[in-house]
């Protein structure tokens, strides 16, 4: 399992390899909660996926992503909220042996 660095704000994206993957992963705040978006080699993966605390990412191994993504509230069991992403809000990765 791999931390990804992720900050308190309401709109970021980060460029990151997993697994010889070249991922560009953006988190955004709507009214409905924080969303996710995958990028895998210019190709998009998962786009608008709301973010749920601990319900990974990815999900479909059709998609062809090595892995999966989640969220992890590490002071309870709430949804995420931008102001505390990378403090109480974690970003992980979870390698295909981790799953």
């Amino acid at each position: 399992m791999q931390q990804i660095p992720i900050l308190p704000k309401p709109s970021q994206t980060t460029s990151v390899i997993l697994a010889n993957q070249n991922c560009q992963i953006s988190l955004y705040q709507k009214s409905t909660g924080i969303f996710f978006d995958l990028i895998v080699n210019n190709k998009p993966v998962v786009t608008t996926r709301l973010v749920r605390n601990a319900v990974p990412l990815i999900r479909q191994k059709y998609l062809g992503f090595i892995g999966d993504l989640f969220i992890m509230d590490m002071q309870g069991n709430q949804d995420p909220q931008y102001k505390e992403l990378g403090t109480r809000y974690m970003l992980y990765y979870l390698e295909a042996t981790d799953l």
